[in-house]
């Protein structure tokens, strides 16, 4: 185990932290923001495009410089390019998707918290993402009505004392780590400090753009929380695993933090099962166990990401046959209403 101390940092470290701060910000604030500023560094032309780009989508881009780094120039149907570059098919409108599919607005309690299951309660910690994912289920979420204030909080807090069966706080966005360190330290030992709460979850896909984010100041707080503390982060495709990323997750296990993997199943992307076999074995190899295969959430603007069921239980059942039990993640659709995530194995 890594020897994290529990004191205050010295002036020493705190200038460190300082410039661990300034460096993860600094790297996501320098990403690409227009598709042709992206499209010129991956040496494409629009006009030889197989696809038509949306220039003017109100769901703005947003990649980082890392993450571009690892597209393949000159590849129009590079794995990442194509879950991060806004296409006119958002513009075509599906039956059955809606702007809040899950219902998440009927769930919200408490401006900023969604009480959906018994024991556990989400917490949009943040608005903002490090990248913009172009099927992302909260694209429409109306994050102006949830941000967080002291007296939000407050209500929060109070709502969670009142309810004994919570005993889990995930914290989601947007981004949890979007936060700064001390905005989300003082976020998490908030609830941390509640008796009754036994695990303190962070979904994040911001490692995945800025392996730099998980600081020094970060594993020290997580290192010194009572609680049990899991992240799930979300990589969709084994390109996503930059030996920067995956050393990070090492010194997170080093830590005691339990590493989850989540993954959407999107067709031209990752609609294959040696693909997902791959990044499964790749995942367990640096300490993070596969968690969640999710088929597409039917969200406005993401049809053309769509898997349909029989094709996704025909790579879930490809991915069975060749990964052990322990690295076969669970093939799950979320379904308003419902107490839990549903399986939909075949």
């Amino acid at each position: 185990m890594i020897p994290v101390s529990a004191t205050t940092l010295d002036t020493s470290d705190q200038i460190a932290s300082t410039k661990d701060s300034q460096h993860w910000q600094k790297s996501i604030a320098k990403g690409f923001r227009t598709p042709s500023e992206l499209l010129d560094y991956l040496n494409l032309k629009t006009s030889e495009l197989p696809y038509q780009i949306d220039p003017n989508s109100p769901f703005r881009m947003r990649i980082t410089r890392h993450l571009a780094s690892l597209m393949e120039k000159g590849n129009p149907f590079d794995p990442l390019l194509l879950q991060l570059i806004p296409r006119l098919d958002e513009t075509t409108e599906q039956p059955g998707y809606q702007t809040d599919p899950l219902m998440e607005e009927d769930y919200q309690v408490i401006p900023g918290l969604i009480h959906k299951y018994q024991n556990r309660v989400l917490i949009i910690a943040h608005q903002a993402c490090a990248i913009h994912c172009r099927y992302c289920f909260r694209r429409h979420f109306p994050y102006s009505e949830a941000r967080l204030s002291e007296s939000s909080l407050d209500a929060i807090e109070q709502y969670i004392q009142s309810h004994s069966d919570i005993d889990e706080v995930i914290f989601s966005g947007g981004d949890p780590l979007s936060l700064a360190d001390e905005a989300l330290s003082n976020l998490i030992q908030r609830f941390d400090r509640l008796p009754q709460i036994q695990t303190v979850r962070l979904h994040t896909r911001t490692p995945v753009a800025a392996p730099e984010r998980i600081t020094e100041t970060l594993l020290n707080t997580l290192n010194n929380l009572s609680c049990q503390v899991v992240m799930v982060v979300h990589i969709n495709h084994p390109n996503e695993l930059h030996p920067d990323l995956l050393a990070k997750f090492l010194r997170l296990r080093d830590i005691n933090v339990t590493l989850l993997n989540q993954s959407v199943l999107l067709r031209g992307i990752n609609d294959c099962s040696k693909t997902q076999i791959r990044l499964c074995k790749q995942l367990f190899a640096h300490g993070v166990l596969p968690y969640y295969l999710h088929s597409l959430d039917p969200v406005q603007g993401t049809s053309h990401f769509d898997v349909n069921q029989q094709t996704a239980g025909q790579i879930w059942l490809e991915m069975q046959a060749g990964l052990s039990g322990y690295l076969l993640p669970r093939l799950v659709r979320e379904i308003p209403q419902r107490h839990s995530k549903t399986w939909i194995h075949p």
